[in-house]
């Protein structure tokens, strides 16, 4: 049924234009220019333009011009009519491991570091593998494209069929090679995981959807000289970088001991805290560590919901970085340590932690909130030229969510709304690059019943391998 109806879907255009008849914008091939009309467009510029009754103009994969109300409109687009909602920059999602969805509910309910080294590390060590990797981060893909994020920062293994999978979803990912100082599922060691690590970034330079990026797990797993070398091909190819950065205070014990500093004196120590460094979660920043970061340009990937789980007993320092001039994005963690992927709810999260945490209602404002979770996030990944906000010249990722629902009637500041109401099941349509990926929240590009079917199977080999880990961990 589901292919009858892509069938279907695809066929009218075509059949329209044979009887001489047009789609609602007048005449237009399938692949010409897209016009998103009657919508509030939110634009997340520098001024903040909000725009009721506003329109957005997609030629190829770039935004051609967001036009105010009244403003003549071109003739020969296709037309989506966006009245009753709100036209937004698809959300970027600074952190995550996508792949890990097939882990989902594994074990909840631990520690930090008893969830890693008991559960997730030897479940990865016995089931990850190119396979698995393509239909977790598929599965991913399509939760994350139905709830209007449209750029995700990943770090996980199998680089290749992680990219084969954003690629076929249809999102922009930030993602590739991936070093830990100890034998992986897909490399023994991270001299190997380096060894051809180049191949990925020359195939992926200038892909339209794929932005080639180097990542090392943390300093607690990794070497110092394996996190440079990683480090370093990221230089060479002025390609992001992500590092797990103070997420638990025993970080900064250890990088002591290996190093004689700490975490993220270690990495200015060698160049890493530059634009496109991405320090994961900073939970347990001091304020050196934040004037060493606002300093040197790295960005934090702020992960609430996932932090809050692991029972960390305190938030990330974001309204200090922010005041610092810090670069701030919002990610979700991983599927397995959050438990889902829903910007929107994260966004919520992360307002209200930092008023909970600085006794101060006024703290992280709704508007700000937003920013971190579209142009924040661009400017983390080094990508705000090219994404985060809603303006001539960037490429075109736009997301389109309904406030015809209950739970957004009525609206009285669209922030607010966006920040502490939506949710990512309010999301009806989605672009990447100038394609529509979600249409009426169906998901285009891939089968999400054979994605499904898939996650269903893997969920089975995984009780299979986890049945010997214990009455404890079976019970969990």
């Amino acid at each position: 049924m589901v292919m009858y109806e892509r069938f279907r879907v695809s066929l009218i255009p075509a059949l329209l234009a044979l009887v001489g008849c047009a789609l609602p914008g007048g005449p237009a091939a399938e692949d010409g220019p897209i016009l998103i009309d009657g919508g509030t467009v939110v634009a997340m510029d520098q001024a903040g333009t909000v725009l009721e009754g506003g329109a957005v103009l997609v030629e190829g994969d770039r935004i051609a011009a967001v036009l105010a109300p009244g403003e003549p409109r071109p003739e020969g687009t296709r037309l989506i009519d966006a009245t009753g909602h709100l036209v937004i920059p698809g959300l970027v999602n600074t952190h995550g491991h996508a792949a890990m969805s097939l882990l989902r509910g594994l074990a909840d309910d631990l520690p930090l570091m008893t969830w890693l080294n008991d559960y997730i590390f030897p479940a990865e060590a016995a089931l990850v593998a190119p396979d698995f990797v393509y239909w977790g981060t598929l599965l991913s893909s399509v939760e994350m494209l139905k709830g209007g994020t449209t750029t995700f920062a990943d770090m996980y293994y199998f680089r290749d069929d992680m990219a084969r999978a954003t690629i076929d979803a249809g999102i922009r990912s930030v993602t590739g090679p991936h070093v830990i100082g100890f034998p992986t599922p897909d490399f023994a060691s991270p001299e190997e995981s380096l060894a051809n690590a180049a191949e990925f970034m020359e195939r992926y330079r200038g892909h339209p959807t794929v932005v080639p990026a180097v990542a090392a797990h943390a300093l607690y797993t990794t070497p110092l000289d394996a996190v440079e070398a990683a480090f370093r091909l990221a230089e060479q190819y002025d390609a992001p970088f992500q590092i797990h950065t103070v997420e638990d205070p025993s970080e900064d014990v250890t990088a002591r001991e290996q190093t004689g500093m700490g975490v993220v004196e270690a990495l200015e120590s060698i160049g890493a805290l530059r634009p496109g460094t991405v320090l994961a979660h900073s939970i347990y920043m001091s304020d050196e560590d934040l004037a060493r970061v606002a300093a040197g340009g790295a960005g934090i990937a702020h992960n609430p919901q996932s932090n809050m789980k692991l029972g960390v007993p305190r938030a990330a320092p974001v309204a200090a970085a922010l005041a610092a001039g810090i670069p701030v994005g919002i990610g979700t963690d991983g599927p397995a340590s959050n438990n889902d992927l829903d910007m929107f709810d994260e966004m919520d999260a992360a307002a209200k932690v930092q008023k909970f945490m600085l006794g101060d209602p006024a703290a992280l404002p709704a508007e700000t909130v937003f920013r971190m979770a579209t142009m924040g996030g661009a400017r983390v990944l080094n990508l705000h030229d090219e994404i985060g906000s809603l303006e001539a010249g960037k490429r075109a990722d736009i997301v389109l969510l309904d406030t015809r629902r209950p739970g957004l009637t009525p609206l009285y500041r669209v922030y607010s709304h966006l920040v502490y109401a939506a949710r990512g099941s309010d999301v009806t349509t989605v672009l990447v690059n100038g394609r529509i990926v979600v249409r009426d929240r169906e998901i285009l590009t891939v089968d999400e019943d054979e994605v499904m079917e898939r996650a269903r199977g893997f969920g089975d080999r995984v009780r299979e391998v986890m049945a010997g880990v214990g009455e404890e961990g079976d019970a969990r």
